[in-house]
């Protein structure tokens, strides 16, 4: 009776960890696909290419991406927290948290490219616009009086297009203030995982940790041969000059003898 009970809850623990495998790994691929789609659309900004609809699609697949990256660590931290018995199930665990971490680090790099892009965007469009704060500063009241009705019209067209203007520019900044919270998201998703893998015993590192890590070995070891080299240098030095002052002090005692 126990024992059939303790083996009904190790089967229920077995499928749980099976289903939010299955889930997660499934979540990867969507994040990895949508992550190839969003750098598509991210090289296309400043080129004939692009435009309104595109940045629309862009915000939205990037909003829905950055939600299934959110449910999905939940998830992966969940399935790290279960106790694994079986290697298979331990391997199964480690490969989806290496695969997860990698398709992060490229969504995050997509984001802050695509930030970086329209933060471009904004300063020339300000850059080009100086009245872009008042578009309605068209010229004085006496020139208005002067034109005609052609010519009100023409202003009429152009304050609306300084509307439009300040309107898609307003987008924009929202636009990035939201990615910028996006990617800090990600970072802490980045920790929240790390502590919990560490926990468990296991090492993550992300693509920029691993490199830096890497780059302070190099330097480290770099320092030290240098250090090598100047100790052997300073020690051949010292050789030197006791030499020569041994052969000064023979030629002086030397010098003495033969003068008596």
């Amino acid at each position: 009776m126990n024992s059939s009970y303790q083996g009904g809850v190790v089967d229920e623990e077995t499928d749980t960890f099976q289903t939010l495998s299955q889930t997660i790994g499934s979540n990867i691929k969507k994040i990895s696909h949508n992550v190839s789609s969003m750098s598509k659309m991210v090289n296309q900004l400043q080129t004939p290419q692009d435009s309104q609809e595109l940045r629309k699609q862009l915000r939205q697949i990037q909003n829905y991406t950055q939600k299934l990256a959110k449910d999905t660590s939940t998830m992966l931290m969940e399935l790290m927290k279960m106790p694994t018995d079986h290697p298979a199930q331990k391997l199964t665990r480690d490969r989806l948290s290496d695969e997860y971490l990698a398709t992060l680090n490229a969504f995050q790099a997509t984001q802050r490219t695509a930030a970086q892009k329209s933060k471009e965007d904004v300063r020339k469009v300000k850059a080009q616009n100086i009245n872009i704060g008042d578009p309605f500063a068209m010229g004085g009241n006496k020139e208005l009086v002067k034109m005609g009705e052609t010519n009100t019209r023409k202003q009429e067209q152009m304050t609306m297009q300084k509307e439009r203007e300040l309107q898609e520019l307003e987008q924009r900044e929202r636009d990035i203030r939201q990615l910028e919270n996006d990617i800090m998201d990600v970072n802490q998703i980045f920790k929240n995982l790390g502590t919990v893998i560490h926990d468990q015993g296991a090492i993550v590192d992300s693509i920029e940790s691993s490199v830096e890590y890497t780059s302070q070995n190099v330097e480290s070891a770099v320092q030290e041969i240098q250090q090598a080299g100047n100790y052997k240098n300073k020690l051949r030095k010292k050789k030197v000059y006791l030499t020569l002052i041994l052969i000064v002090i023979i030629s002086i005692i030397l010098i003495i003898i033969f003068h008596n």
